[in-house]
């Protein structure tokens, strides 16, 4: 495995920019992958400055960047404000974020990420995580599959696709990605196979990786770790996670409205910098997983 197996790093200059990296700052890019974000920031930074990087998959640490500015941390962003404490760090001038499923995790088959090999279900990105793939499709009650695949994937036929999953499951357990597609054949139109399937793995994979949990209790710390004038930049690839990012800048929660003066002001920890940034058709056309990517970038007040 080498690093070029990560690919290129969507929306590069454009997110790094986000940041507005001041040589002495102190940086965290929570989503390290193969370092092509990480290593833009170093470039950026002048000798007393620090890069923190995270990363919970344990095939990315051997892409860590030889460079005495940098840390690289083998632990789930969820937990960012408590492992920067412990390497004696209370704020940062900036975080980046990268989120949803690497290329090297999609383009390695025995993860289970992709639609395109036949694979064992799992899609941890922690392997060490006792829940997986298979435990959710052949474990989990109707009801909570049916749930996993109406919130998370957003499809329409949920709740006849886990009564059909619970029904199979009873004959044999379904183990591999070519079984669970052959147990969903009905739901998948030749024309928009593709697309369904997608939505499914999206599905199975967020609850597998609790990944909306986590991005609430990361977004939550956020204001916490930065310094005043400090910035987010963040790239999201599925409107379940960029409609957290989007609301968490407007409003500094998740829902409601926050409560307002008897001038009707309310205060947020965040303000939005500039408007949504979407990749250019040129990279697009040089990185298909660019398509559906959202950067937001934001400052502390």
């Amino acid at each position: 495995m080498t690093i070029m197996e990560y690919h290129n790093p969507v929306l590069l200059k454009e997110t790094v920019d986000g940041l507005n990296v001041k040589p002495d700052g102190v940086y965290v890019d929570v989503t390290f992958g193969g370092g092509g974000h990480s290593k833009e920031i170093l470039k950026r930074l002048g000798e007393n400055g620090k890069l923190f990087a995270f990363d919970q998959d344990e095939d990315a640490l051997i892409n860590s960047i030889d460079d005495s500015r940098f840390t690289l941390i083998n632990e789930n962003f969820r937990y960012v404000k408590r492992f920067l404490r412990l390497y004696g760090v209370k704020e940062v001038d900036g975080v980046l974020a990268d989120f949803g499923v690497s290329s090297h995790q999609f383009d390695v088959a025995e993860r289970g990420f992709s639609t395109r090999f036949e694979a064992n279900l799992d899609m941890r990105m922690n392997q060490k995580s006792e829940l997986s793939a298979f435990h959710v499709v052949n474990e989990y009650e109707e009801e909570q599959l049916r749930q996993v695949f109406s919130q998370y994937g957003e499809l329409r036929s949920a709740p006849a696709m886990a009564r059909l999953i619970v029904e199979k499951r009873r004959e044999e357990s379904i183990e591999t990605s070519e079984q669970l597609k052959a147990v969903l054949r009905k739901f998948l139109p030749p024309r928009h196979e593709n697309k369904v399937l997608a939505q499914i793995y999206q599905a199975i994979r967020i609850e597998v990786n609790q990944e909306i949990e986590v991005l609430k209790e990361f977004l939550l710390q956020t204001p916490e770790i930065l310094v005043k004038g400090g910035r987010l930049s963040f790239i999201s690839y599925h409107s379940l996670e960029d409609r957290l990012v989007k609301r968490f800048i407007r409003n500094g929660m998740f829902e409601g409205e926050p409560e307002r003066d008897v001038f009707g002001n309310f205060e947020v920890p965040l303000k939005k910098v500039n408007g949504l940034i979407v990749p250019s058709k040129e990279e697009i056309k040089i990185n298909n997983r660019a398509r559906s990517a959202k950067l937001r970038v934001a400052e502390k007040l």
